[in-house]
């Protein structure tokens, strides 16, 4: 059997403008696993990392409406809570279709923990705006507590700031080896981007930032297996996406994948990180990043269709 890691985002679990309740969210992830329990059926090890955008951010809602009745919780903590509630939406639905594909493997969610430089340029420069949208009086209190605050004109509101720093490691890369090893598990794992950690006089401490799901996946891949494969809500890397030029990328070389992200092609919110991350993980030619859509991922792991990077 072949490992691969599978990175899904966090749209895939919660549509965006869908209510996120939880039987939307689990009827989202029975369409994923189905295609991903196809896989497993076929003999792959699959290492499943996925988004928590608008989870994590109702979190943040939820702390920020109750926060006088119940003390609000740090930013790494949310994210660990919903590292919990998505891998557990996740087995739930994931043992629903290994089940209708009468494959026999247990499913673990591994609570994970990732290393981040407290020098990365991201703790002095916020960039990645996350949790409810606030009034211009509202963010002006935030900001006289120490928060960082940037508006959203289109949208009428201001959103907090916060780092979205590199992930350096990944701190249970052994345990998830452990448990694949074991050739009958499927491994959840640094769910989120994980719980961002570093290093103070020999202890480790969760950080107020958030790390990109594509960039730990992509960290945490290239320790395990020979593919990766981050599926998103479109069917390839485009060039000129959205143009009169649009183009989609399908066998591409890094060197080439390295030359369109310096021409602007990929946008910093969406397609970029998933272009870093897939240029990250391939350093040899055994190695492959696939990023493609789950409706294509059968035919992208046939080499007809999505974007298949190579060295």
């Amino acid at each position: 059997m072949t490992d691969v890691v599978v990175a899904i985002g966090g749209n895939a679990i919660l549509h965006p403008g869908e209510e996120a309740t939880a039987e939307n969210q689990m009827e989202n992830l029975r369409k994923s696993c189905a295609l991903l329990a196809q896989m497993a059926k076929k003999g792959w090890n699959l290492i499943v990392v996925h988004g928590n955008g608008p989870q994590v951010g109702n979190i943040l809602l939820q702390n920020e409406l109750s926060k006088t009745d119940v003390p609000a919780m740090p930013l790494d903590i949310c994210g660990a809570q919903s590292q919990g509630q998505i891998g557990l939406m996740l087995q739930q639905a994931m043992g629903e279709a290994l089940y209708n594909e009468e494959v026999d493997r247990n499913v673990t969610c591994l609570l994970t923990r990732v290393i981040v430089d407290l020098n990365d340029p991201e703790f002095t420069s916020p960039s990645k705006p996350i949790g409810p949208y606030y009034n211009r009086q509202e963010a002006e209190m935030h900001m006289d507590q120490g928060w960082r605050m940037k508006e959203d004109v289109a949208r009428g509101g201001w959103r907090r700031l916060v780092p979205s720093p590199l992930p350096l490691s990944v701190l249970e890369a052994d345990a998830v080896r452990a448990l694949i090893d074991t050739k009958n598990q499927i491994v959840i794992a640094a769910g989120g981007g994980g719980v961002p950690m570093v290093r103070r006089n020999g202890r480790l401490c969760g950080v107020e930032a958030v790390v990109d799901k594509d960039r730990a996946a992509s960290v945490l891949a290239k320790d395990l297996c020979d593919l990766f494969i981050i599926l998103t809500d479109v069917d390839a890397a485009f060039l000129d996406f959205g143009g009169p030029n649009q183009r989609a990328l399908g066998e591409v070389t890094v060197e080439e994948l390295k030359r369109y992200y310096a021409e602007g092609n990929f946008h910093s919110g969406s397609m970029g990180p998933k272009v870093e991350a897939a240029i990250n993980f391939v350093d040899s030619p055994d190695k492959m990043a696939i990023i493609t859509s789950p409706e294509l991922l059968d035919k992208a792991l046939e080499s007809r269709a999505g974007t298949r990077v190579v060295l």
